[in-house]
């Protein structure tokens, strides 16, 4: 199990210094930064299961993923950052929630509900204000 970790590390170590536009990595403190969003996200290497180097069908991107015991996984994707599987623990299920989302998704919906809150404050706002909510809930 310590090769996988400390080959998962490695990996990690080196996509972030082949994509600092968008996560960067400290070792020292075990740390994920998400540039687009400025969130930091531990990751707890004793808990790392494996790890998966893949391909985008689509685009021929390279990420990585972390698979984690508890059956968790992150992704390092370019230019998304750190993206994950959303939660549906707190809201139920939201209708048109992707399987994926990224740190910077969440930065997106924020300044779409902020624009609705606040550059239309006069105005009741609309459905789609609250289905962003439910989104980052």
């Amino acid at each position: 199990m310590a090769s996988v970790i400390s080959a998962a590390r490695v990996k990690t170590r080196v996509w972030a210094d082949g994509h600092r536009h968008a996560v960067l990595y400290d070792d020292e403190s075990a740390a994920l930064l998400d540039v687009a969003s400025g969130k930091a996200v531990k990751l707890s290497w004793a808990e790392v299961d494996a790890f998966e180097e893949k391909t985008h069908p689509e685009t021929g991107d390279r990420y990585l993923v972390l698979l984690f015991e508890n059956g968790t996984q992150i992704a390092l994707v370019d230019p998304g950052g750190v993206a994950f599987a959303p939660s549906t623990v707190n809201s139920g299920p939201v209708e048109s929630l992707p399987p994926v989302v990224c740190l910077r998704d969440f930065l997106t919906i924020k300044q779409r509900i902020e624009h609705h809150l606040y550059d239309h404050a006069g105005e009741p706002p609309p459905r789609e204000c609250l289905d962003l909510i439910m989104n980052c809930i």
